[in-house]
């Protein structure tokens, strides 16, 4: 029998988060309350798919009817930190977001014969680019002459390819992947080893085929060409990747790597007196968050439970425990330290919840743990961070894909039109602070008449020399809302 849901208060009936009750009549705003009643039969609900078998329930015998019910207590999973903005995580997914939809297009292009493609063929894809506005394709590839280029093809027909330095960069990333495909093997084996019954459904695994390097048909060429490590086996759910062979020497996470090898650099320092034990636990955060004494207390007795590495059985593991998130830090800390760019996707985690038993609460989870990872809201979707990977906005290892990568990204940054030469030469060697951007100003109208023109209310300012106008000072430009466009104008410059 399916689950009950009675909207009455019982002291009988067990508790869990979010109940919606109303006090008169259901033509009442209902009031949202911290506590919702799950009313369950007896009979039957031991073995539900719904509940599943491993649940402890207490029994307890209602005075109508003699109808024992099962009362089984669940508990709120809430965020102990608060979610603090970061401007060079941010930045990161703010830079890249000219190079993924460069990158879809090319995606698109490649799959052609020839890598040509007509520009007519371009509007059965604009759901899958994100292009809701009507906007016109020519236009677009126009706006990156170094990667795409566009040839007529008769008096109608214009069709567009990769221009000769973006197909080497094609070439070159597509030598590399074949190059890297025992690290790609690698990297797949490992993410069966964590799962619980090492085995994970491919489309799955698709999910994170971008970020592992993975090409696209990997399914029909990484997966069958090495029997000796995994096999391709059909389920219910579709084709899963089996592994088939369990590597004790690569059951070792990063960070247990990390910790040995700090252990060695401890023992070859020993004899330095700053080298000392500590007379306290001391919770090192990266620089720039700062935290109040009640996360650093929960963050340090987090980090003093015992670790458990994602590669052991966590069969035993109770969800909502302390060991099963530290459990989960682990396994989430190695599958982004697997990436090319240590970051992912928080959707794409998800996904994997049944094969690592991840908490609903994922996004929750990971932005408890500021110290290890950092969630970042910028795009579509949100993005999850390794945070030790990371100096500033920057990685602090790189591997060949992600060279290539930003060698893309640079011919991405290439402007249609260039700069004009003259005044704009002039201010990139003025410093733009905001002490003396109005001297730029004058320097502007000193060289250039024309401005008086489009701006009148700079004519005045031929009569104040540098010294009075640092005077005025920035916020005098608030008043003057037209020299300060064009003051923002110059900045951008």
């Amino acid at each position: 029998m399916e689950p009950k849901l009675f909207l009455s208060t019982s002291p009988s009936i067990a508790t869990i988060p979010f109940f919606g009750s109303f006090k008169s009549t259901f033509t009442k705003k209902p009031k949202l309350s911290s506590k919702t009643h799950v009313c369950l039969p007896w009979y039957g609900s031991r073995n539900t798919p719904f509940l599943g078998q491993s649940l402890s329930s207490q029994e307890k015998h209602f005075p109508f009817g003699n109808v024992p019910r099962t009362r089984i207590p669940f508990g709120p999973i809430r965020a102990a930190v608060k979610r603090r903005k970061e401007i060079p995580f941010d930045s990161v997914i703010q830079r890249d977001k000219k190079l993924k939809l460069v990158m879809k297009i090319r995606k698109i292009l490649v799959s052609n014969p020839d890598r040509i493609m007509a520009l007519r063929d371009m509007g059965r894809y604009r759901k899958a680019l994100g292009l809701q506005k009507r906007r016109r394709f020519i236009a677009l590839l126009r706006k990156y002459p170094a990667i795409f280029e566009i040839v007529e093809e008769g008096a109608y027909s214009l069709q567009f390819k990769l221009t000769p330095e973006a197909e080497r960069l094609y070439m070159e990333e597509l030598r590399i992947r074949n190059q890297m495909e025992d690290v790609l093997v690698v990297k797949l084996r490992k993410l069966l080893m964590m799962s619980l019954e090492k085995r994970i459904l491919v489309e799955k695994i698709s999910h994170l085929m971008s970020d592992f390097g993975l090409p696209q048909e990997f399914r029909d060429t990484i997966c069958r060409r090495y029997p000796q490590y995994f096999k391709v086996v059909m389920t219910g759910r579709g084709h899963a990747l089996e592994l088939t062979h369990w590597d004790p020497e690569l059951a070792v996470s990063v960070a247990e790597l990390a910790e040995e090898e700090n252990r060695y650099r401890e023992l070859d320092a020993k004899d330095l007196i700053i080298d000392r034990p500590p007379k306290f636990n001391r919770v090192m955060l990266p620089k720039g968050l700062n935290l109040s004494r009640g996360e650093m207390r929960r963050i340090g007795q987090f980090r003093d439970k015992p670790y458990i590495s994602p590669y052991s059985d966590f069969s035993a593991l109770r969800s909502g425990t302390l060991e099963k998130e530290k459990h989960a830090c682990g396994v989430i800390h190695e599958i982004l330290s697997l990436t090319i760019e240590k970051k992912t996707l928080v959707d794409h985690l998800t996904h994997f919840r049944e094969e690592f038993r991840f908490s609903q609460q994922l996004r929750g989870m990971l932005i408890r743990h500021p110290d290890m990872f950092y969630v970042s809201l910028k795009g579509e979707r949100d993005s999850v961070f390794l945070r030790e990977a990371y100096r500033d906005s920057h990685l602090v290892e790189k591997d060949r894909l992600l060279l290539n990568k930003e060698k893309l990204r640079s011919l991405v940054a290439v402007p249609r039109f260039p700069r004009r030469e003259g005044i704009n030469e002039q201010f990139a060697m003025i410093d733009l602070s905001v002490r003396n951007l109005l001297n730029v100003l004058i320097l502007v109208l000193n060289s250039n008449d024309n401005c008086l023109t489009f701006i009148p209310e700079l004519a005045s300012a031929r009569a104040l020399n540098c010294t009075e106008l640092c005077i005025l000072g920035w916020d005098q430009l608030d008043r003057r809302p037209r020299v300060k466009t064009l003051a923002f104008s110059f900045l951008a410059l």
